[in-house]
């Protein structure tokens, strides 16, 4: 009887695996397209956040109530004029000659 037990068979080696050639293509890659449209929404929403957090360091952290009175008249008021231009023009395109 021998000490050691006898030796386990060679492992089993499996044949590379190469991946086939693919040459590079002859055309260029597609275009990105045309990008989106700006949402003037959004521009006017940020306009208003800089120009609230403007106002909240200009008057300070106390008197937040201060900035948003200011807030609400400035609000107001260009609300009035855009309600009034709406308003004119109607009036202009109602009062046109009947076609």
């Amino acid at each position: 009887m021998s000490a050691f037990p006898p030796a386990p068979p060679p492992p089993i080696v499996a044949p590379a695996l190469v991946a086939s050639y693919h040459p590079p293509p002859t055309h260029p890659p597609a275009g990105l397209g045309q990008a989106a449209p700006i949402d003037g929404r959004a521009i006017t929403s940020l306009a208003a956040a800089v120009t609230a957090i403007a106002f909240g360091l200009f008057f300070g952290v106390r008197s937040l109530a201060v900035t948003g009175w200011v807030l609400g008249v400035v609000a107001t008021a260009i609300g009035a004029v855009v309600s009034l231009v709406l308003l004119v023009v109607l009036l202009v395109w109602a009062s046109g000659p009947a076609s």
